[in-house]
């Protein structure tokens, strides 16, 4: 079975917390790295997958300097680049699922940013599509969330419950399956 990593939105954007807000995991971009060192050395396909924000304020707006991929990403063997403006990667510039079907490629693995909004959309989408989807949790990262839901009122999550969140609605909900870093690459 053909495999590709899919990196997601590993852009310098993310890194203005002034912006986001809180985060966790400081160890994801280093797993990101790790994950495509052994998917450069295997010579499987990585895909890189980058939000380009119609909003001019946003620092991953194509005008702005944090659009750019972070360093490890930057200098990946892409065999595909695809742009999106939504939180799927199935709905960017070049089609992905198009591209991963004629490639006969059936397994993804996914890796970066932000775990609760297109890596988890991304991830269930594929579930959806049937590709045998991975999802490597301490490769991924996000930031706190507030806000007021109709009918709850204010709810606030810490980045480390809504990622443990993501994990378990995608691995209980038969969208994915959740792994480590280090299980990934032993295995």
């Amino acid at each position: 079975m053909t495999r590709a990593l899919l990196v997601i939105d590993m852009q310098r954007g993310f890194d203005d917390l002034d912006f986001w807000g809180p985060t966790a995991n400081p160890d994801c971009e280093a797993n990101v790295a790790a994950l495509v060192g052994a998917w450069r050395d295997s010579g499987e396909p990585i895909v890189v997958v980058r939000h380009d924000s119609d909003s001019a304020g946003s620092p991953l707006h194509p005008g702005n300097p944090g659009n750019a991929l972070v360093d490890a990403v930057a200098g990946a063997p892409a065999a595909l680049t695809v742009a999106k403006r939504v939180n799927s990667a199935f709905y960017g510039d070049p089609d992905l699922h198009a591209w991963l079907q004629e490639n006969g490629i059936r397994e993804l693995v996914l890796c970066g940013i932000q775990t609760n909004m297109c890596v988890e959309t991304t991830a269930r989408m594929a579930g959806n599509l049937g590709y045998d989807t991975t999802v490597v949790l301490d490769a991924t990262r996000t930031f706190d969330l507030s806000g007021v839901v109709p009918g709850v009122g204010l709810v606030t999550r810490s980045a480390k419950e809504l990622m443990a969140t993501t994990a378990l609605v995608l691995q209980e909900g038969g969208f994915a399956r959740i792994r480590t870093t280090a299980e990934l690459l032993a295995g």
